[in-house]
C-alpha cells in the first residue's frame, strides 16, 4: 500500500505562510490551529488558512518539494497557490550574469 503525503502551505494571520508537508492534513490543520506546540512557527500566527497543498506519493519526492518550496520567495509561493503557471516559469528562471540569455549592457 502507497502512502499518501500531503506537502501543503498556510497562511498566518501575519500574512506568512508556513510550508509543511503530513499524511493527514485535517489532523495537521487542527495541530496547527489548536496550538498542540508553543515552539512551532504557527504557535502565535493562528488561526491559519490552509492556502494549498498537493499530494505526493514518494516520501522523498515530499520532503524534497517541501524544501524546493520553503526556499522560494512570497511571489512565487503565491504563483503556485494561484495556479499560475507563466508566473511560476517567469519567477524561476535565472536572473544573473551566469544565465545563458544574459547580455551585459554596454
Amino acid at each position: 500500500m502507497v502512502k499518501r503525503l500531503y506537502v501543503y502551505i498556510l497562511l498566518c494571520t501575519d500574512n506568512s505562510y508556513y510550508v509543511g508537508v503530513t499524511n493527514n492534513l485535517e489532523n495537521r490543520m487542527k495541530q496547527h490551529n489548536e496550538g498542540d506546540n508553543i515552539t512551532s512557527y504557527t504557535y502565535f500566527r493562528r488561526p491559519c488558512k490552509l492556502v494549498y497543498w498537493e499530494a505526493v506519493e514518494n516520501p522523498n519526492k515530499a520532503i524534497a518539494r517541501e524544501t524546493q518550496i520553503k526556499k522560494w520567495g512570497r511571489a512565487k509561493k503565491e504563483a503556485l497557490i494561484h495556479g499560475d503557471t507563466n508566473q511560476l516559469h517567469q519567477l524561476a528562471k535565472c536572473k544573473n550574469d551566469s544565465n545563458h540569455t544574459f547580455k551585459p549592457k554596454d
